[in-house]
C-alpha cells in the first residue's frame, strides 16, 4: 500500500456546509456474555457532515450503531441528541426521533413487495385500509431518487442482493431522517450504483443531514467523508479530518500495525493436471455455452459486471440451480450433479455471496455451523453425534481462521459479518473439499481479515486444491489469481493469464467489446 494523503473528489463535496453538533456519545460501554463490545467509546456527529467509523471486524462499529439507533441499550455512558440527553427504547423510537439505519445485513421481508418493505409499519392509509396507490407512488419517488430501475410492486424475493441493498437505502431515505447511519452500503453495489448513492449522500449533506458511514472500502471514502473515527477492540482510538490523514494511517490505527502489502506473495504453482472441466454449460436466459478448465493448485478468477452470470454458473455447477445442457468432468470422468448433495459428495463446495441466507444457519452455534457439512464424520456408528469429536474439529478451525467468538457455542448471528464469513469457509475446509468456489469471500470483511483470507486461499491452492474466486474487485482478481475468466451477459468472453493482463483489458472483455474466447485459449 503506497502512502498517500487522501484528497477531495468533487466540487459538490467542498461546497457542503457543516453545521452544529447533532449527536454526541460520551464514554459509552456495552457488554455481552464473555465479550466487552464497547469500552467507554466517544463519538460526535455534526449536521451536514459524513463521519466515517472504521475498524476491523469485532472492533465495535456495528454495536455502536445499534446503540445510536435504539436496537441496543448501553450499559454505561451518555447519549445527547440535538443537545438533549436521550436513550431510545427501540429502533422505532429512534426512527420517530429522526434516526435511520441502513444495515449491512439485509432486513427485508422476502414475500412482501418493494413498496411494502420501504414503508413497513408506516403505510399510508385511507380510512382503515392501506392506500395502495399512494404507497406505490411514494415508494417510486424514493427509488427514482436513487436512480434505480426497480418496480415498487416487485417482490423482494425476486431481487438480486444489489437490488435489495438499494431497497434498504430507499427505505432509509423515506424516513426523511436527520441522521442516517450507513453500515457497508456499497458492499453489494456496482461502481455505477455506488456513484448514484454518493450523489444522494451529497444531496443529504446539503440538506443538513448528518451521516455516519461504515465501510471497509477505505479508498472510496475520499469522495464523501469529512471526518473519520477509528475503533479497535471495542475502544476509541482517534478522530481526524479525513483530508488530513491517509489510508495507510487509518489502516495502521485500525489494526495496530502497518500493512505493507495488500496481497500475500503467491506460493502455490498450478500444475497441468485438470481437476475440473466444463463445456457447453447452458441455462436458458441466464448463461450460454460456458466452458473452462480448473487445474490443480490454481486460483481461477471469475470477473464480470453485475448480472454477467458468474454466480449463476457457479451455482449451476454446484447443483443449486438447474442446467439445460452441458458437461461437467472431474479429472478424467464425467459426473452428474443434480443437487448440492451430489456436488458435496463429489468434493465440490460453494461459498455463497449471501452468507446470511445461504451460507449459515444463523440461529445455530459456531460449532454446529462448522460441522454442518460433515455430520456423517461427527457421528458414531449408532448415528448419534460425537460431541467431543465435534468440539475438537470446530476448535481446530476456530483457531486456524482466528474466529473471534466468546465461546464455540455462541449463536452465529451474534458474531460480526467477517467472523460469520470465516465460519462458512471453515465449514467447507472441514469437509476437505477438493474444489472450492468462493463467491465474494471478502465482502464486508476488514483489511486485516482480508489479508488472512488471501493467505488462506493461497495455502489451499498450494495443497493442490482447485480454487475459483468470484470477485467484483478487480485488484483482488489481479492480486490473487493465476488466470481470470471474464463473463458478459451470460457468455464467457475471455480466459486471460492474470500476469499478462490489466484492469482495463478485463473491463474491455466484461463490457462485451470482444468475441468469445474458446475454453483453454489462455494457458499459464
Amino acid at each position: 500500500m503506497t502512502p498517500s494523503t487522501v484528497s477531495r473528489a468533487t466540487p459538490e463535496f467542498q461546497s457542503a456546509a457543516i453545521g452544529a453538533e447533532v449527536l454526541r456519545l460520551t464514554n459509552v460501554s456495552k457488554h455481552f456474555p464473555g465479550v466487552r463490545a464497547l469500552d467507554e467509546v466517544c463519538f460526535d456527529l455534526r449536521r451536514g457532515e459524513v463521519h466515517a467509523v472504521c475498524g476491523e471486524n469485532g472492533a465495535g462499529k456495528s454495536t455502536l450503531m445499534k446503540i445510536i439507533s435504539g436496537q441496543y441499550q448501553p450499559d454505561g455512558g451518555g447519549i445527547a441528541y440535538k443537545g438533549e440527553a436521550r436513550r431510545f427504547a427501540n429502533s422505532l423510537d429512534a426512527e420517530r426521533a429522526g434516526i435511520a439505519i441502513i444495515h449491512q445485513e439485509l432486513n427485508l421481508i422476502p414475500h412482501l413487495s418493494v413498496a411494502e418493505n420501504i414503508y413497513l409499519a408506516r403505510e399510508p392509509k385511507r380510512g382503515w385500509f392501506i392506500d395502495r396507490a399512494t404507497l406505490r407512488r411514494d415508494a417510486q419517488a424514493c427509488l427514482d431518487r436513487l436512480g434505480v430501475d426497480i418496480r415498487p410492486d416487485a417482490l423482494v424475493k425476486s431481487l438480486s442482493v444489489a437490488q435489495c441493498q438499494m431497497v434498504e437505502i430507499a427505505k432509509a431515505l423515506s424516513l426523511n431522517a436527520e441522521i442516517v447511519i450507513m453500515d457497508e452500503p456499497t458492499s453489494s453495489l456496482t461502481e455505477s450504483e455506488t456513484a448514484l448513492l454518493f450523489q444522494v449522500i451529497h444531496e443529504l449533506k446539503r440538506e443538513g443531514v448528518g451521516i455516519v458511514y461504515i465501510s471497509h472500502r477505505l479508498d472510496e471514502m475520499a469522495a464523501i467523508v469529512d471526518r473519520v473515527t477509528v475503533l479497535r477492540d471495542g475502544r476509541y482510538v482517534s478522530t481526524h479530518d479525513f483530508a488530513a490523514t491517509s489510508v495507510d494511517d487509518i489502516v495502521a490505527r485500525m489494526v495496530g500495525r502497518s500493512l505493507e502489502e495488500k496481497f500475500p506473495e503467491r506460493t502455490s504453482v498450478p500444475t497441468d493436471e485438470v481437476l475440473l472441466s466444463v463445456s457447453g454449460l447452458t441455462r436458458r436466459g441466464v448463461f450460454h455455452d460456458v466452458g473452462f478448465e480448473l487445474r490443480r493448485g490454481e486460483i481461477l478468477g471469475f470477473a464480470g459486471l453485475m448480472g454477467a452470470g458468474r454466480t449463476e454458473v457457479a451455482r449451476a455447477i454446484f447443483g443449486a440451480d438447474p442446467l439445460d445442457s452441458g458437461r461437467i468432468r472431474l479429472g478424467d470422468r464425467d459426473i452428474t450433479v443434480r443437487s448440492p448433495r451430489d456436488a458435496i459428495d463429489h468434493g465440490l463446495a460453494y461459498l455463497s455471496e449471501d452468507r446470511k441466507s445461504h451460507g449459515l444457519a444463523i440461529k445455530m452455534s459456531v460449532v454446529q455451523n462448522l460441522t454442518l457439512a460433515t455430520m456423517d464424520a461427527m457421528s458414531n456408528r449408532f448415528g448419534f453425534i460425537d460431541f467431543e469429536a465435534e468440539a475438537k474439529a470446530a476448535k481446530t478451525y476456530i483457531d486456524l481462521l482466528s474466529i473471534r467468538t466468546p465461546s464455540p457455542h455462541q449463536v452465529a448471528k451474534l458474531l460480526s459479518g467477517g467472523n460469520q464469513q470465516k465460519i462458512v469457509i471453515g465449514k467447507w475446509l472441514l469437509r476437505q473439499s477438493r474444489i472450492l468456489f468462493f463467491d465474494e469471500p471478502t465482502r464486508g470483511i476488514d483489511v486485516g481479515a482480508k489479508f488472512a483470507i488471501y493467505q488462506l486461499l493461497d495455502r489451499l491452492a498450494a495443497q493442490g486444491i482447485g480454487v475459483v474466486l468470484i470477485s467484483s474487485e478487480l485488484p483482488e482478481i489481479l492480486g490473487l489469481t493465476d488466470r481470470v475468466a471474464v463473463f458478459h451477459e451470460g457468455c464467457l468472453t475471455a480466459v486471460l493469464n492474470t500476469r499478462d493482463t490489466s484492469q482495463e483489458e478485463i473491463m474491455h472483455h466484461a463490457s462485451g467489446h470482444s468475441r468469445p474466447t474458446a475454453p483453454g485459449a489462455a494457458t499459464p
